[in-house]
């Protein structure tokens, strides 16, 4: 039984050194986003963190600007845009897909200025 449970130690031990981020490894970047209530900012803030090397992804509401916290060896910052612009939101200059944007409620799409979440 001792020898399982420093197995199991061991194993973690090697899962949390490898994903976990060394100091000074972590980058930020600041997007400005065409979100407009709390289910834009729960969708970005999803797709953001389920996709590989973020770690964070935090929207403000008021300005519109997520913040991401990302592994710059996993992934870079035209990556975090096209997530964004995939699920269907502008993401700083470049224009949301379309397809993706038209899937959204029709309350989240731009230009909708009336909210009832």
């Amino acid at each position: 039984m001792k020898q399982l449970t420093l197995i199991f130690a061991l194993i973690l031990g090697v899962v949390f050194s490898t994903t976990a981020n060394k100091p000074g490894k972590e980058k930020e970047v600041k997007i400005k986003t065409s979100a407009v209530c709390e289910e834009c900012k729960e969708r970005i803030e999803k797709n953001l963190t389920l996709s590989k090397g973020i770690t964070e992804a935090v929207l403000n509401l008021e300005d519109k600007v997520v913040t991401v916290k990302y592994n710059p060896n996993k992934t870079d910052e035209a990556a975090i845009r096209k997530i964004i612009t995939d699920t269907g939101y502008d993401a700083d200059n470049l224009q949301c897909s379309k397809s993706a944007h038209d899937k959204l409620p029709s309350c989240c799409q731009k230009g909708n200025e009336t909210h009832s979440h």
